[in-house]
């Protein structure tokens, strides 16, 4: 039986690396890093991506894999000195275990033909941020003292994807098949295709960076480039970033129409493996399968175009790539768990969401094939140690600003962590940023006794009057997040409040309610929550924890 491990949504970033900026010292490591209060409105943390990455690769390392998907946004945001601490790490791990590595880009590792320009602020020695970029001109409008750097570039394609060519994207020896949409030659230029604006006057040329790998026998890897770098109507300048579209909310929705030539050859190569008896596994970054099963819309009902909505594959998508003939897909894009499946004219197609290592639920997927059909396993990172000095740096920023600590600092492992930052990001984030805002001032204060109140009109049961309303929110976010893993976070008698207000006050789908309109989105909310217990109750956990 073959064994493959699926990296997604690394976004690795090196806290040791050289930014050409001093950084700061702590406990004697120099280290270049972001401020808690940005990973507190962040969907992802950013320094421990550092320790997260290696954590997955030593775990597969003892599992005894050898072959290793990553599965776009390997990079923190395609920086060419992060970019080339990747590739250090990466060259250790296949130097001294034998690992082979699978890349296919995201939507943060490369951008267009030519690039674009990057900026973080980094803490300084003063406990202040500096600003460090690739571009001059922004530097120029900063009040403080900017760094400007190359190592801060996120390169274009072909550049950046000949700087991970080692680890995909190009025929390696020992592969028993290489091909791409448009042959057998793995040059550049021979994988260029026309990309055209919506009004079909601006046409560009860029690489596809798609492959079809066999690693070994009987097994085939169908690595899809699922960027979409759509022209902006009207001629611009290719080098500057507003040329184009971003990929992060096209993904197969915009692909279907932008990179059509794709089609036709995913079929070939399904057809061509169900005739030679290869197990076929497909990957891309953007999932083909909405990972939410939200058919009734009801996110957008109560909090409208967000970037999940933007995001959400349609219908459209997983119907054509069911008819091409893919079974099994693997996506990553919105550190979700998940398994969503499409069934339609005797075809199935299941997508597979597989789950950041900086996001909560934290971990990376085995999928193994052979005799019968695959099978696919969950390791979770949760019991990743957390980095003393990291936890050291972020308290002393909390005290500096006068905060009382926040309780992921007292996380005494990964999980827990990540359990914590999704609070921070709510009451950050999403609350102030996607709720409507009575709604939002409701989650902070209502208890659920207040919320039985306000649905009911009488006495709530009991043991209501314990649990705020903002920890259920919190923890619909985690099960929205991972169905399967949520569950072992929220106390048994906790989850069983949650289905008793889901049961009894959940709207089904969003109507036009009953003219209160805090009672309406409560409703709908409630209905959200209800049909998120019932995926946890089905997907059920297949976790190895590390």
């Amino acid at each position: 039986m073959a064994r493959v491990a699926v990296i997604a949504d690394a976004h690795f970033h090196d806290i040791e690396g050289d930014y050409d900026f001093p950084g700061i010292v702590v406990n004697g490591r120099r280290l270049t890093v972001r401020t808690f209060a940005d990973t507190a409105r962040s969907t992802r943390v950013y320094n421990e991506s550092f320790a997260a990455l290696p954590a997955a690769l030593d775990r597969i390392v003892a599992m005894g894999i050898r072959h290793v998907v990553l599965l776009g946004d390997y990079s923190d945001d395609g920086q060419r000195g992060t970019v080339a601490s990747l590739v250090r790490l990466l060259a250790a791990y296949r130097d001294r275990h034998g690992l082979r590595f699978y890349a296919t880009p995201g939507n943060h590792d490369v951008f267009g033909p030519l690039g674009k320009h990057c900026d973080t602020r980094y803490v300084n020695a003063g406990g202040g941020t500096t600003l460090v970029t690739s571009d001059a001109e922004k530097a120029a409008e900063d009040p403080g003292r900017p760094v400007v750097t190359q190592t801060m570039y996120c390169d274009g394609v072909p550049a950046g994807i000949r700087a991970l060519g080692e680890f995909g994207y190009f025929r390696r020896p020992g592969d028993l098949h290489f091909e791409t949409p448009f042959g057998a030659s793995d040059a550049p230029a021979a994988r260029e295709h026309d990309l055209r604006s919506a009004d079909g006057n601006t046409v560009r040329r860029l690489m596809d960076a798609s492959y079809l790998v066999e690693p070994e026998e009987g097994l085939w890897l169908l690595m899809i480039d699922a960027n979409v770098f759509e022209p902006r109507d009207g001629r611009r300048d290719i080098a500057r970033k507003k040329a184009f579209l971003g990929s992060s909310n096209a993904g197969w929705n915009a692909l279907l129409r932008v990179k059509p030539y794709l089609l036709p050859w995913i079929a070939d190569v399904s057809a061509r493996a169900q005739r030679a008896g290869k197990d076929l596994l497909a990957f891309s970054h953007y999932p083909v399968l909405d990972p939410f099963e939200d058919g009734t819309d009801s996110e957008r009902a109560l909090f409208g175009e967000t970037a999940v909505a933007k995001r959400t594959p349609r219908p459209l998508v997983a119907e054509t790539l069911a008819a091409a003939g893919i079974a099994l897909h693997f996506s990553g894009h919105l550190h979700v768990e998940a398994r969503t499946r499409h069934e339609a004219g005797g075809r199935s197609l299941v997508n597979v969401a597989v789950p950041s290592l900086v996001a909560f639920p934290a971990g990376f997927v085995v999928v193994g094939t052979g005799e019968g059909p695959p099978s696919v396993e969950t390791v979770s990172l949760a019991g990743m140690p957390l980095d003393a000095d990291l936890l050291a740096f972020y308290r002393a920023e909390e005290a500096r600003a006068g905060h009382a600590p926040d309780p992921a600092l007292a996380a005494r492992d990964y999980g827990d962590f990540l359990r914590a930052h999704m609070r921070a990001l709510v009451l950050k984030r999403f609350l102030p940023k996607e709720w409507p805002a009575e709604m939002a001032e409701l989650a902070r204060r209502m208890t659920l006794a207040d919320l039985w109140r306000l649905m009911a009109g009488d006495t709530p049961p009991a043991g209501l009057e314990a649990t705020p309303f903002l920890d259920l929110v919190v923890d619909w976010y985690c099960l929205r997040q991972s169905p399967a893993q949520a569950p072992a976070f929220i106390a048994p008698a906790v989850l069983a409040r949650y289905r008793l207000l889901a049961d009894a006050f959940g709207d089904p789908a969003p109507g036009d309610g009953d003219g209160n309109e805090p009672r309406r989105f409560l409703a709908i909310f409630l209905g959200v929550l209800g049909r998120s217990l019932d995926r946890a109750a089905r997907q059920g956990r297949t976790i190895t924890e590390i």
